[in-house]
């Protein structure tokens, strides 16, 4: 095994720093949050600025504790000599669970029942929809996706997949598996479609302005990818005039959403600031540390690394 200079900028506890003196004896491990202290590292753990990466001439490594690595595969970015991994895996449990929150309160009309409470007013707010016997299409089936449809499967849900790739092997948990070519085909199906993509070329306006007029009038979209997905402004248009039902955002674009924005002020959106990964969940961060402590000691071993990202489509390679 090798030894390297290690420079970690997330809040490791003393029992995550224990494992990673273990996993990498003899290395020079640094905690910090100073990207200038990180310069001189091989290994950087956490969200390095992409736009310093040129200046770490020794970084080999680079370790996001985030699964989306859109800002670090835009061309010119990522240095050739670096091998970017990400979290693909920790946020699957926190991020699918408020997935399946937002579409109980959208569809139960809890948001508006919040107004409400707020404007003290005792007011009936009309017809709700069931989850049940809903046609489910989830756009990114990876972690994230593969959670929420899971969940939503104990719901009595028609689940539908979307993959970019590999459509033979369908999880057990969705009812069809299809690829991204025929997302024209699945939307007008769909009662709730959930985004759960990564960002970067492949994904950027995937849902615009003429797939929205695809969907239902009584459609709910949850978007938990990246809002760079969707356009916006075609969606502020279908909310206002009731062409969609209804949209729940915990990413959007742009992102923070300015405070003067019209997407504030849809009575039918349900808006998040990107909350519902990073590490609100205990256990996402515990999830983050083990990926990380692993790939360490993968590399100072010569052994194959868990979730290459391809700076090609920024999606994590499977291990």
């Amino acid at each position: 095994m090798k030894t390297a200079e290690i420079f970690v900028m997330l809040p490791f506890e003393e029992s995550h720093k224990k494992r990673l003196a273990e996993a990498a004896p003899g290395s020079r491990i640094i905690y910090g949050t100073n990207p200038d202290e990180a310069l001189t590292a091989e290994i950087i753990v956490g969200q390095f600025p992409p736009e310093r990466l040129k200046e770490a001439k020794n970084l080999r490594l680079l370790q996001l504790s985030f699964a989306g690595a859109d800002r670090y595969v835009v061309p010119g970015v990522l240095p050739e000599q670096v091998t970017l991994t990400n979290a693909t895996g920790a946020y699957g449990l926190a991020i699918s669970e408020h997935m399946v929150a937002v579409t109980l309160a959208l569809s139960k009309k809890l948001h508006l029942y919040r107004d409400n409470m707020h404007e003290r007013r005792w007011l009936d707010r009309g017809n709700v929809s069931s989850i049940y016997g809903s046609v489910v299409l989830t756009v990114g089936l990876g972690d994230i996706g593969g959670e929420f449809a899971k969940l939503m499967k104990g719901f009595g849900v028609y689940n539908i997949g979307v993959r970019r790739s590999r459509t033979d092997d369908k999880p057990d948990y969705v009812d069809e598996l299809v690829g991204v070519d025929r997302l024209d085909e699945m939307l007008p199906r769909a009662d709730i479609i959930a985004l759960a993509m990564p960002g970067g070329p492949a994904t950027a306006g995937i849902i615009s302005r003429e797939r929205i007029a695809m969907m239902k009038p009584t459609a709910f979209l949850i978007n938990v990818g990246r809002g760079s997905a969707v356009d916006t402004e075609a969606l502020c248009d279908a909310l206002r005039s009731r062409r969609l039902a209804g949209a729940a955002l915990d990413v959007t674009d742009p992102e923070p959403l300015p405070p003067d924005h019209r997407l504030w002020r849809m009575e039918n959106a349900l808006i998040t600031p990107h909350v519902s990964g990073y590490y609100h969940h205990p256990a996402t961060f515990g999830k983050i540390v083990d990926i990380c402590i692993e790939n360490i000691s993968n590399y100072l071993c010569g052994k194959p690394l868990r979730n290459v990202v391809d700076p090609q489509t920024g999606y994590a390679s499977k291990n």
